[in-house]
């Protein structure tokens, strides 16, 4: 299932973004004392008691301002508490209510959301301060003090969160199921085709585009095997979204994508390859997402002997990031060729899910630097001492070497393809990890 959405909110300056890297182990927000330094969300997975969340880190929400961009930061604040399931309001000990507090939190209030009060930068050890018992005054029920610079009541604060999220959240999905996201750019026949494969009418679709705006869940079974079709919003160029559902959309299609084992780009066949689906591929290619190109329409395009010998080499010029993925040419309308989509789809989940033995990827990498020497500087050579798999999805090699600086990445792509020629690897990327030994 998708991981559970917190969003951390508060006036400017009381150390919100500080809080979020705290949360989630890592500097991805920028921290300055100057308000207003994050002005879009931003996410971040975090981790209690072996249950994941995103968390999303907010502007500083100004209730009454005429600047632009200070009531930009409130659009997308209130973005993020229409999307999460808890909100964490951030209050500053220091500072005491102000006049904001109050109407940030009667803001919140109206959300029904659940909320849970943090007073941050309860810095000293010890007895609480008078002070923090002024938060009681917001009516949000009990404060929780913490330092997110020191990280004090970090643990608390999660606790309450985790309060409001039932068990249900962060139930597994059964593994035989495989995932499959339906992604590309506004009316390419997104959910033309996931109808098709329900056989019946799941999502709206018209010509009009941006119609789907959640991402919809469609469960099928065949003689293939389980499949969980996800339908999501088209996904257009960020210059072009305005509309604050559409914004709420992309988010979801984007999480979507990161819940999926398989990424069905899909191509309208009538306008051909455009940029944009080049950017919505590179989000799958990004996630390690195994991934297969369908040509959707095709019963509308005008066709002779070679069209679609010719089509599928612009294809694989335009998509040559990922050269790997399998291109298909279907219609969502007539079914043509829906049952052969099925083959590959469980095909390339096979593929992201391979793992080689560290015997088998020795020999070859044996044969393949007795073939091609690998690379050397200034007298020194690299010498690669074994290659072991360490993960899946994508499947991800560790190459131990004497010089990482040696390893080009020309001779990463050679053992690539090395590999590839042996075990297949087709519809998955595949990562490499260059460790220098002696490294942990």
């Amino acid at each position: 299932m998708s991981k559970p959405i917190v969003a951390v909110v508060g006036r400017p300056n009381v150390g919100k973004s500080t809080l979020f890297n705290k949360l989630i182990g890592k500097r991805l927000s920028i921290v300055d004392d100057t308000p207003g330094v994050t002005r879009d969300r931003i996410y971040g997975d975090a981790e209690w008691k072996n249950k994941k969340i995103m968390l999303v880190d907010t502007g500083g929400i100004e209730p009454k301002t005429d600047d632009i961009i200070l009531s930009g930061m409130r659009h997308q604040a209130q973005l993020a508490i229409d999307t999460a399931q808890v909100i964490i309001f951030v209050t500053d000990l220091k500072c005491g209510v102000t006049a904001a507090d109050s109407e940030i939190a009667s803001m919140l209030q109206k959300s029904g959301k659940p909320i849970v009060l943090c007073v941050n930068k309860c810095d000293s050890v010890g007895e609480t301060p008078m002070e923090f018992y002024e938060f009681y005054n917001l009516g949000l029920g009990d404060p929780v003090p913490v330092s997110s610079v020191h990280g004090h009541g970090t643990g608390d604060l999660l606790d309450e969160v985790f309060k409001y999220l039932p068990d249900s959240e962060f139930e597994e999905e059964d593994s035989d199921v495989i995932q499959v996201a339906v992604i590309g750019k506004p009316n390419a026949g997104k959910s033309s085709l996931v109808n098709k494969i329900a056989g019946e009418e799941r999502s709206i679709v018209s010509d009009i585009a941006g119609t789907t705006r959640d991402a919809i869940d469609t469960y099928v079974e065949n003689e293939k095997g389980k499949f969980n079709f996800i339908d999501t919003a088209g996904l257009r160029r960020k210059s072009r979204v305005d509309d604050k559902i559409e914004k709420y959309s992309i988010l979801r299609a984007q999480m979507s994508i990161e819940r999926a084992d398989v990424c069905v780009i899909m191509i309208d066949g009538v306008e051909g390859f455009t940029e944009q689906d080049s950017k919505v591929a590179g989000l799958a290619l990004e996630q390690g997402k195994a991934c297969i190109i369908a040509v959707n329409k095709w019963d509308a395009v005008t066709k002779d002997g070679t069209t679609m010998d010719s089509y599928r080499k612009k294809l694989m010029k335009d998509f040559s990031f990922m050269p790997y993925a399998p291109i298909i040419f279907i219609s969502a309308k007539t079914g043509q060729r829906i049952d052969r989509l099925f083959e590959l789809i469980t095909y390339v989940h096979s593929q992201n899910t391979m793992r080689i033995s560290t015997g088998m990827l020795n020999d070859i990498l044996a044969d393949a630097t007795a073939r091609v020497q690998p690379p050397s500087d200034k007298g020194k050579r690299l010498k690669i001492y074994y290659m072991t798999q360490a993960s899946t999805k994508p499947p991800t090699f560790v190459c131990f070497c004497n010089r990482a600086e040696l390893f080009h990445f020309s001779y990463q792509r050679y053992l690539e393809n090395q590999i590839r020629s042996t075990f297949g690897l087709e519809g998955t990327p595949v990562r490499f990890v260059i460790r220098e030994r002696g490294d942990k």
